[in-house]
Formats: structure tokens, sequence, C-alpha cells
């Protein structure tokens, strides 16, 4: 999904996952009792703490963080509140939240974006439920997949505040695929059409690497192909099962066949790289990378067109990156911090229209259909190029599907075990059956784990 290259994060991802993984146990020994929403009444319940700060990972559409900047500095000038803004980039989140709750400091407001966030820390956030129902009645019920972003179906509460969720379309360039006669519709006409479109110097483009982007997608793969981390009550863990077979069998193929070997070290900034150089014949990936592309070569991009996640034999539907904010327990000013939310859930439209659709919404009527931009882009050729983008709750969920989000696939999805799984055995250094054992073990340890505590 990025746009921005970060820069080698071997050691970081060590200290990722050692952190993933103690975060249950960390989160039992800071526990604290539910915390019950204060309402706020007045602008004088501000100035108890004259500043508010937040921190949020750096948008891959960098125009979107200069309009949230302005927003929030605007509302604090209103209101009497210093607002900070320190913006990090996406896999520096885990170890930061691991920090702030370790030393039981840190920010007011704290965004969440990818796996893990509200679910491995709900002892350590305010409950975000009254706030939640407050903008319910205003902007509509949260959808499914908002749900999944920081709806704790054990504790029954909201554990963060859920903003909006990260769709995975496809992107292709349709003079390529003209060429060769095909849509890319499905997971075979990815493997079929991109086998012909490598050999012209033209390779499919998703990454088998450490990174948020191939958690996402190859759990495109495998929910399409009738498999799960695990089931509907989010308990037990179901990955072990022929459809999951076949998803991982199927990977190898299009590895073997329609990609080549770079993806294995790629990060997010990948195959948006590729995308842009003309090289790459379809990728998946939010729309970030077609953004970007607009501005460095604005020719290229009217050839690159977007379609929905592709379809397997069993359905179609993509997990899609959660975005959410927490309070933690020892916020400094939360009361200023619950009081921006609402003014941001308010203009939430102009937010949308500020990540140029990138953000996509939870709450049904918190954006007017039809949606702004998607349905009329004048930057692109044809102007409702996007308009499929409208349909992403149809074939879109998030970690956790079919059950509900848990610390448990918050943690999965952490340690890359889906990735992993994937290019062993794409790579050959481990049988399918192989790789899908070593995964069913990892996974079952974690959710043992969670189900302990």
């Amino acid at each position: 999904m990025q746009s921005k290259k970060h820069g080698n994060n071997d050691g970081f991802r060590t200290t990722r996952r050692k952190l993933l993984l103690s975060a249950g146990a960390g989160a039992a020994a800071f526990g604290l009792g539910a915390t019950d929403w204060a309402p706020f009444i007045q602008r004088g319940a501000l100035a108890a703490d004259k500043t508010l700060r937040i921190i949020q990972w750096s948008h891959f559409v960098p125009v979107y963080d200069a309009w949230f900047d302005k927003f929030a500095k605007d509302w604090g000038q209103a209101n009497g509140v210093a607002v900070t803004i320190d913006h990090i980039p996406h896999l520096e989140i885990p170890a930061r939240a691991a920090a702030e709750v370790a030393a039981q400091s840190g920010h007011d407001l704290f965004a969440f974006n990818g796996a893990g966030g509200p679910f491995l820390y709900r002892r350590h956030t305010l409950d975000m439920s009254a706030l939640v129902a407050e903008m319910e009645k205003k902007y509509g019920k949260v959808s499914a997949v908002g749900h999944g972003v920081a709806y704790d179906a054990e504790a029954k509460r909201w554990v963060g505040y859920p903003d909006y969720y990260i769709n995975f379309p496809g992107l292709y360039r349709k003079d390529l695929w003209d060429e060769i006669g095909m849509k890319p519709d499905t997971w075979e006409d990815i493997r079929i059409g991109g086998a012909k479109l490598k050999a012209k110097g033209h390779p499919v483009g998703i990454s088998l690497g450490h990174s948020v982007d191939p958690e996402l997608s190859w759990r495109g793969v495998l929910f399409s192909y009738g498999g799960a981390d695990s089931d509907a009550t989010g308990r037990k863990v179901v990955i072990n099962s022929k459809a999951t077979l076949e998803a991982i069998k199927y990977v190898k193929a299009l590895y073997q066949e329609a990609m080549t070997p770079e993806v294995l070290s790629w990060d997010d900034a990948s195959n948006n790289q590729m995308l842009q150089s003309g090289k790459a014949s379809w990728i998946h990936n939010p729309i970030s990378a077609y953004r970007t592309t607009q501005k460095a070569n604005p020719e290229l991009a009217d050839k690159i067109f977007v379609w929905k996640t592709p379809a397997g034999p069993v359905r179609r539907l993509c997990a899609g990156a959660p975005n959410a904010y927490v309070i933690w327990k020892f916020a400094k000013n939360p009361d200023a911090a619950k009081a921006f939310l609402r003014h941001y859930a308010s203009n939430w439209k102009d937010s949308y229209i500020a990540s140029t659709s990138y953000n996509h919404p939870v709450f049904d009527h918190i954006v007017p259909k039809p949606m702004p931009i998607l349905e009329n882009d004048p930057t692109s050729h044809p102007p409702d190029k996007l308009k499929i983008l409208e349909t992403a709750n149809d074939w879109m969920c998030t970690f956790g599907w079919p059950g509900p989000g848990t610390p448990a696939a918050a943690e999965v999805s952490g340690n890359y075990i889906i990735t992993d799984m994937m290019a062993k055995a794409a790579t050959e250094k481990m049988t399918p059956e192989e790789a899908l054992a070593q995964a069913e073990k990892a996974i079952t340890a974690i959710y043992e784990k969670w189900s302990a505590l």
C-alpha cells in the first residue's frame, strides 16, 4: 500500500515480533479496570490539560497529512488546546505502542494502522463504546469491516474508535491485458495472464516479504479459496484444511509462473515502484500506487485501471488494513481527545476527500453516496475509473474473518505467519504440506496463549 520506502527493516522486524509475542503478558501486567466515558460538556473541560498529543503513521497520500495537521491545529486554536501531531512510518507503530504502554506515558490519541493495535492493547485503552454509539446515531451503523477494526467481541466493547480501512483492489495495465485478450478478474486470470505477460517482460508483483501488504494479499487468496486462520467464533484454529492447501499450491504456481524472485525481499513500497516503472502488469494494492504514478508519470497512469480483488473458486474476498484511534487509560487529556474525535467525525467527508478516496469509511452514511471522487475523479481518465471501489464493503474484510477481530488474530498477522507459509512453499523450501503444518503449529500456539490469558 505504500507510496514511500522506509528502508531496510530487518532489525526492526525482529523487535516487532518479540513485542507482539509478549503483548499478551504485558497487557495482563498493566491491566486496569474498565473506564466509562465522562461526557464532554463545555470548552472548560478541555483546559484541564491544555495539550492534545496525537501520533499516527505517515500517510501514503502525503497531502492527507498536510490536511490533517492543519485541521487538528485549527480545532486546537478554537478550543484553547495546543495540538501536537507526530507522524512515524507505519512499521514503527507496534514498537512505539509497546514503548508507551511500558512507560504508561505517551500520546493522548494513538492511531493504529494495520494489524494489532486496539486488540493487543485492549487492557490499556479507554472504552469507546459510548462514543461509537453516539457517532452511529449521527452517521449510520458501523459496517462489518468496521467491527473488525476495533470491536472486541470477547469484551463486548469498542476498544478503539474505528476510523477507516484500506481496501485492496487489483491495479492493472489495461493496455497490456488487452493485448492478451484478458481482464484480471479471478486469481486464475492473474496466474494465466500473468505468465503470458511475464514472458513479455511484465510480471505480476505481490510481496512475499515481511510487511503489512502481503499479509493482506495472501489472506485474499486464502479466503477466496475457502480457507481461514480461525472459525466464526474467533477461537478455533482451522488453518489446516484442504482449501488452505489448494491456496498454497496456487501461490506456488503464481510465484513460479508469473512473478520474479525480487518479491521475496520486497517491502510495502516495492510493488508501487514496479508499477510506476512500467514493468508490472498487475499488483494487489490500494490506490496510493495509482495516485503516485499519476504525479510521476501521467501518461502511464492513464493506462492503469482498477478492479475488485480477484475472485477465487469459493468467493471474492480480501483482508483490508484496519485503522483505529485509541485513547490510552494513562492519557493526560482524554476529554480533549474525545472532543476532537467528535469534531473529526463531523468533518469526515473532508478527511476522505483529502485522502483522495484512499481512506474507506466504516460508518454507513458518514460519506454520502454517490461517493465523491469515486463517481467522478477529474484527475482520472475516464473520470469514473475508481467507481468500482464504492462496492469495496462487498469484497473486503479484515483480520480474524470469518470471526471477529481478536488479539490472537492480530498477533498471527503481526508475525507474518500466512506470508511465510506461502513463501516457503513458493520457493520450495518446504512442500505445501510442510508449510501448512508449520503455520498451524505457530497459529495454534498463539491462540492457546491468548485463551489462557
